[in-house]
Parts: structure tokens; sequence; C-alpha cells
């Protein structure tokens, strides 16, 4: 019954080719385009599957992105970039990005964490060193061979491995912090690319220089003093 309904259909918007202008050959088209659905289903689906159903999915066929032509919106690029660390980029289109985002955070972790393992060595190097429990010498795994540590030199050792150890934890802090701020930069960048995508610049864009005469309104009784010579410039886009 759909099978009959859908071809008479067809059949009544067919006019002679002359008379077919670029609407009617789209209409047929898309008529075509049903009956050729409504043909190659099966038999035993065809009550539960609507002329409805079948309308749409010619229209999903039919309406195509043009990515040509496609902006982004700032707002969405935004909270992607925030939601999604080069989310942003993503939804922007701007993949070559990617590389750098992510090995920016790979990075910044690597540096984040080597620094946070030798803060850790050393902070116990030293926790150690400064206790009289003579089982704990972990500072040992840090002296050259043949190096040991007494009282003669305990004062020496101590201040270096206390400037080592905050060091190391000085690195790991501003490790994190560099991470916060790819992260932040991502965000920006990814909103003032989709902001700058709607800014259209003509292909037209040219400068023009010329000879000019600047006229002074202060003194008309003299023409050298109430006029000078200079250059116009006029940019054109």
């Amino acid at each position: 019954m759909m099978l009959t309904a859908a071809a008479q259909a067809m059949a009544s918007m067919t006019c002679p080719p002359d008379s077919l202008n670029a609407k009617d050959i789209l209409l047929v088209n898309d008529s075509l385009d049903l009956y050729n659905d409504i043909i190659t289903m099966d038999s035993a689906a065809e009550d539960s599957v609507t002329i409805g159903e079948l309308l749409k999915k010619g229209k999903a066929r039919k309406t195509k992105r043009d990515w040509n032509t496609w902006r982004p919106e700032p707002k969405r690029a935004l909270w992607m970039a925030a939601v999604i660390p080069g989310g942003g980029q993503i939804y922007n289109r701007k993949y070559w990005k990617l590389p750098i985002i992510y090995g920016g955070f790979i990075g910044c972790y690597y540096a984040m964490r080597w620094n946070g393992m030798m803060y850790k060595d050393y902070s116990q190097a030293y926790l150690d060193l400064m206790d009289d429990n003579p089982e704990t010498q972990s500072y040992n795994q840090f002296m050259h061979l043949g190096r040991v540590i007494d009282d003669s030199n305990r004062s020496t050792y101590e201040n270096k491995f206390k400037k080592r150890k905050d060091y190391y934890r000085r690195y790991r802090d501003m490790s994190a912090f560099i991470m916060i701020g790819v992260y932040a930069l991502s965000i920006i960048d990814a909103y003032v690319d989709a902001s700058l995508s709607e800014f259209d610049i003509s292909e037209d864009l040219s400068m023009r220089v010329a000879p000019a005469v600047i006229k002074n309104g202060s003194n008309t009784s003299n023409l050298f003093k109430s006029a000078a010579v200079g250059l116009h410039c006029s940019l054109n886009f």
C-alpha cells in the first residue's frame, strides 16, 4: 500500500521535460530517492515505517554541512576548551595546535614528576642527616665514592642537601604553575580563534601613498605658512 501511494505521488508530479524548472527537477529527484528507499525495504518491515520517517531520512541526506562557510561559536569553543583540554581547538578545526598543547602538558607533567621525585629523595636524605639515628643513612646514595660524612663536614652537607631540597621543590611548583598556564592559554586561544573566524578581510587589501597638501587654518594670509606638503596614506579593505 505504501509502495503504491509513493508511486502515485511520483507519477502525479511528473510533467513534460520542456516545462521543468530547477525547483521541479529537485522535487522529482527527491521523489525518486523516496521511491527507491521504499522499494528497497523488506516487505515484513513496511508496516512499521511511515512516510514521515522516510521524508526525514531524505531531508537529513539532502542537507549537508558546508565546512567552507561554517563558523565556530566563541562561547561553545570556550566551554569545550575548559571542559576538555584541546577540545576548543578540535571544535575550531585547528588540529595542528593539538601537538603543541598536549606537548606542553606532557612536558610539564614530566618536569613536575621528576622534580617531585628528586625533592622527596633529598628531603629524606636531609632528615636522615639531621637525626642521630645511625641506621637511617639514605643520604649515602648521593655521596661520591669514598666520601664519608663525619663531624668535620656535616654542616657543609647539611646546607648542600637543604639547598638541593629547596631547589627541586621550587621547580616542582613552577612546573605545576606552567601546566596551569598552558591550560589557560589553550582556553584563551580557542575563544580568540573562534571570535576571529567571523572577522572577514576582503581580498582587495591595498595601501595607497600619494602626495598631499595639508592646510593649516590658523594662518590664511600667507599661502606658504598656511599649508604644508606631505604624504597621504590610505588603507582599503
